[in-house]
């Protein structure tokens, strides 16, 4: 009788200590409800280079899309398959359709990703919460693409061992290039781990280049559609290829609803400041749902 008297005590206190946790909990504000990111990498890049942050953004409970854009990382298109900028961003534009109806994402674009982008902003605008242009070219309705490309070649400075193609003649523009080491080492990933510049040397793929009047065509870019999405801009404070004077010319230029920056960040921000990086992307999806 003693016993079962002990028992009903230690069930009485057991029951009020689960009444007061789940008071507690319930007092709480709910976590953050999980988010579909889809991640558009840059220039001779692929899907490969978000591998620090995808764990990090799944681990807060969120589903994560990574895509190899056409003819990069593992797509087993070449760049002579690619005739239009379109062409490049298609495999952006497959995924965000064959999404269920009533389904958006956050959408993040490195550096080229960011006219992936602002294509994909203009012809699925419905299928975006909010884009994310990570030290990203941004284009929009009162900066053409043509004006953009034409600042940012005005600042190029020494191409070190990156190759050009001029498959039209040595008098015509380049057709493609691929980043050389030291260019990636210097300009890139200057403040990013060794491992991971390797890792770049070793997966790094040709770039297809358009002319200003193909990109024009391709990326018309409308305040209806376009300006409908909410863009965030983030800027990488030491970036050596995009420098921090031509992103906040951009932004000037072309004015996102928010901006945030990355100290210490290079290029590379996803390899050099994962976990800023990822504290920054969580910021903006409890703000923009």
């Amino acid at each position: 009788m003693e016993q079962a008297k002990k028992h009903l005590v230690l069930i009485s206190i057991f029951i009020i200590l689960l009444n007061i946790a789940a008071n507690k909990a319930l007092s709480q504000p709910l976590h953050n409800p999980s988010k579909h990111f889809v991640l558009v990498h840059g220039a001779g890049h692929g899907a490969w280079c978000w591998y620090k942050l995808v764990p990090l953004l799944r681990s807060s409970g969120h589903n994560v899309t990574t895509i190899d854009l056409a003819a990069s990382g593992i797509d087993p298109r070449q760049i002579s398959d690619l005739q239009s900028i379109s062409d490049y961003i298609r495999p952006l534009r497959d995924l965000l359709a064959s999404l269920p109806p009533n389904e958006k994402v956050i959408l993040v674009g490195h550096s080229l990703g960011g006219l992936a982008l602002s294509q994909t902003m203009e012809r699925l605008p419905s299928k975006i919460s909010v884009a994310v242009f990570l030290t990203a070219f941004m284009p929009g309705p009162s900066l053409n693409i043509s004006t953009l490309n034409q600042e940012r070649v005005r600042r190029l400075t020494d191409t070190l061992d990156t190759r050009f193609t001029f498959d039209n003649g040595p008098n015509n523009p380049p057709t493609s290039f691929i980043f050389g080491p030291k260019h990636l080492l210097l300009r890139l990933y200057q403040l990013s781990p060794i491992e991971d510049w390797t890792l770049a040397t070793t997966l790094m793929r040709e770039t297809r280049l358009f002319t200003d009047q193909e990109l024009s065509r391709d990326l018309v870019l409308t305040r209806e559609k376009y300006g409908s999405v909410k863009r965030v801009f983030i800027i990488a404070e030491k970036d050596l290829i995009l420098e921090k004077d031509f992103q906040q010319w951009m932004i000037q230029k072309n004015p996102p609803d928010e901006v945030k920056e990355i100290l210490g960040s290079d290029h590379m921000s996803m390899m050099s400041k994962p976990k800023e990086l990822w504290a920054c992307l969580q910021r903006i999806s409890k703000k923009y749902n």
